[in-house]
């Protein structure tokens, strides 16, 4: 079973991000990771802003939320994945701040991550 353990929200300026969801909406910044991913606190789930034009886990220029999921190893998950032909926006895991990170689309368009926590 699969648990969303990281919401992203992808937007086109941070600082204005930032400043939207601590004045407005009465989060804190976690930390910041390099000037365009913030991790802000949100209870038990983090929520992550990345400005998307320069993400590192995402590679588009849409905008938008998306869960990411938990899993224990990203290798034998993207194995399953691909078993059911799903679509990757990277072909293989990429590094993230927290561990390694795979994107994909659901038969939908809608854009998921599954973390590897290292």
């Amino acid at each position: 079973m699969s648990q969303v353990c990281v919401i992203s929200i992808y937007v086109p300026n941070i600082e204005k991000a930032i400043d939207f969801y601590t004045t407005v909406l009465g989060f804190e910044v976690n930390k910041q990771y390099g000037p365009k991913i913030a991790t802000l606190v949100n209870g038990d789930l983090p929520l992550v802003l990345e400005e998307a034009k320069k993400s590192e886990s995402i590679s588009r220029d849409s905008l938008g939320v998306v869960l990411a999921l938990k899993t224990e190893d990203i290798n034998q998950t993207v194995k399953e994945l691909k078993e059911h032909n799903v679509e990757f926006i990277a072909e293989e895991p990429m590094d993230c701040p927290p561990g390694k990170v795979i994107s994909f689309k659901d038969p939908f368009g809608n854009v998921f991550e599954y973390i590897q926590f290292i």
